[in-house]
């Protein structure tokens, strides 16, 4: 039976906020434990004893009742929701919230075309493990007929089908099946090692059912606990690193936390470290072992040692496709060792010693194995010829990236004038964020590869770069997260005139919400990584490119509330611009002509293999000839 509990819900909400929260209420008595509520209300209460209270929405006819639940809620001051204009924008906005300042969030959206664009953005926090609540509304249980927007086919649970290929997710066709929901949901978004995006489908008839006479204490709360080390034989894999004479450490974003290990290893060991897009940080960019980001997109030196080595350690890394050159990176190693809380990534490389456990843990346990291996040999590993030439390949490294900004700027044959290069508008940008404590967001293409090739982080959390989808559009999202924190932070985001005009909504829903940061659009006309990859590959480019001018800083302009800006043709004056951005309070626009063209001194080079378009027979067969 359905019935107008608005009166109770808003008395609900008053108590639970006078307590403090949920678990206070029901531990003071002032919530009672077994209450009658609908669907929508048990399950934001469900949200709220899990400590989520951000709701990053586009409301529809499929969401209506939840969309009345928060709207008590949030006048009771329990829980804040942002409406946006795009289901994507949604989904990005979440996923940065979550891996800047590690607070969890919820994107809502109705049913069919809007939870689509919503799960399509999802891809970010699946491929780069970030926790998101994903809420969408679904058709109802009773099959009445189709339901409008449902996917067009005379069959059951189709969107739980589609939602359950891109990660773990839960249909609430049984209201009480809630807690259920919610801890499969916890499980999966905070997770300690892999978490994601957990998809709760809500069928419009379910949401306003009333459960009569609900157990609140059914509600799941807590934290998934983490492993410990690995159980493994750590002296003979002490003995295994000890007798390589080229170690080569893989650090992949499961690697954060355990710099102090992962340096005491390899002085051990005498390793170097490549790192991957997303781990810029974890090991220090001045630190004498540090080789940068190697590859496909990798740097001179990261490849280099990646080439050479002839064993390799990876720590928290899934080995992605440009991560390790499409399985090609190592062709000289012949073991590897590999510590990772996920088996599947543990074992991904034939010829593994696979340490499955806590990345610290298992770091700290194996620089014991090989303190005592070293003891009972009468003495400590000594710096080999490995080092100094990998360090070699880094200073080569630092002078190619030097003779980029001292070409700061090119003849663009389009712009008709000398413009800024990538390299030298990045480096600009990243060094004044620096300089200002500002986050940076890569977006994808080349505007991604030339800014985790010039980093050079001493800590993480200075930039994100969403390698794991490449998604277009996502750091121009990511600076409305800038406005859905507790936390005061400014965003830089550094997108392409491709990426921008994906998801351009941040200039709308950022002054509606108040997001303080910049985006800045390097605009080179085309959607210049793909022409490079063409041109590389085949000599020509082809439809990746078009003759429409826009006027950026006049459409950033018609927005009431955005700073729009030129950033001019030097790095001087961008650097005036994004002065002048910061000093507003609130979200600027850059625009930035950029070069593109056949001169080299316009980007970087890349040095890796990837398996994709005329490369892909060449780069099979010398996958399936390493037998890695």
């Amino acid at each position: 039976m359905e019935l107008d509990l608005t009166e109770e819900r808003t008395e609900r909400a008053r108590r639970i906020a006078e307590a403090g929260g949920v678990a206070q209420a029901l531990d003071s008595g002032a919530l009672p434990v077994r209450v009658s509520l609908t669907l929508s209300e048990a399950l934001v209460l469900g949200l709220l004893r899990q400590h989520v209270r951000k709701f990053v929405v586009v409301f529809g006819h499929g969401s209506t009742e939840l969309a009345e639940v928060l709207r008590v809620y949030e006048d009771a001051g329990l829980v804040r929701t942002y409406a946006v204009r795009h289901e994507t924008e949604a989904s990005h906005a979440a996923a940065a919230l979550r891996w800047v300042t590690g607070e969890k969030a919820a994107v809502v959206t109705s049913i069919g075309p809007g939870a689509l664009q919503a799960m399509a953005g999802s891809l970010v926090a699946s491929s780069d493990g970030l926790g998101v609540w994903h809420l969408y509304g679904d058709e109802t249980t009773e099959d009445e007929g189709p339901n409008m927007q449902q996917i067009p086919r005379p069959e059951q649970g189709l969107f739980l089908r589609l939602t359950s290929a891109m990660g773990p997710a839960y249909s609430l066709h049984t209201p009480r099946a809630l807690p259920t929901a919610l801890r499969r949901g916890l499980n999966t978004v905070d997770h300690p090692y892999r978490p994601g995006p957990f998809y709760l489908l809500l069928p419009l008839n379910t949401q306003p059912q009333v459960i009569e006479d609900f157990n609140l204490r059914e509600l799941p709360t807590g934290v998934p606990p983490r492993l410990s080390a690995a159980a493994a034989d750590y002296r003979a894999t002490a003995r295994r690193l000890l007798d390589a004479e080229r170690v080569v450490v893989k650090v992949g974003g499961g690697a954060r936390g355990s710099r102090r290990e992962l340096e005491e290893l390899a002085d051990l060991v005498d390793a170097v470290f490549v790192m991957s897009p997303v781990s810029l940080g974890v090991v220090p960019a001045s630190h004498p072992r540090q080789m940068m980001v190697g590859g496909s997109k990798g740097s001179l030196s990261g490849n280099f040692a990646m080439e050479n080595a002839d064993l390799l350690l990876a720590v928290g890394t899934r080995s992605v496709c440009q991560a390790d050159s499409s399985r090609t990176g190592y062709p000289r190693v012949r073991h590897v060792v590999n510590i990772n809380a996920d088996l599947d990534s543990a074992t991904h490389y034939n010829e593994t010693t696979a340490l499955v456990g806590d990345a610290q843990e298992t770091l700290g346990a194996l620089v014991e194995a090989v303190r005592a291996e070293l003891a009972g040999a009468g003495g400590g590993a000594e710096a080999s010829a490995w080092l100094s030439e990998c360090q070699d390949a880094r200073r080569a490294w630092e002078r190619i990236k030097q003779d980029r900004l001292d070409r700061p700027t090119l003849h663009d044959p389009v712009w008709e004038r000398e413009v800024l290069t990538q390299p030298a508008a990045i480096q600009t940008i990243t060094e004044w964020a620096e300089s200002t404590e500002a986050v940076t967001f890569f977006d994808a293409g080349d505007v991604q590869a030339v800014g985790f090739q010039m980093s050079a982080e001493e800590e993480p959390g200075q930039s994100f770069t969403e390698a794991g989808a490449s998604y277009m559009g996502f750091a121009t999202s990511a600076v409305l997260a800038t406005a859905i924190g507790d936390e005061d932070w400014y965003g830089v985001a550094v997108t392409g005139d491709g990426s921008f005009t994906m998801n351009p909504q941040v200039l709308i829903d950022g002054v509606a919400h108040g997001a303080k940061g910049c985006v800045v659009v390097l605009d080179n006309r085309r959607m210049a990584a793909i022409s490079s990859l063409q041109i590389d590959q085949y000599g020509v480019d082809h439809a990746t490119s078009d003759g429409v001018a826009v006027d950026y800083v006049a459409w950033a302009g018609s927005v009431e509330g955005v700073t729009a800006l030129h950033g001019g043709y030097s790095r001087e004056s961008l650097r005036e611009a994004l002065e002048k951005a910061r000093a507003r309070d609130g979200l600027s626009l850059i625009h930035v002509p950029v070069y593109f063209g056949d001169d080299p001194a316009g980007g970087l080079p890349s040095y890796g293999r990837w398996n994709v378009g005329n490369s892909v027979g060449d780069t099979q067969r010398l996958r399936h000839e390493i037998g890695l």
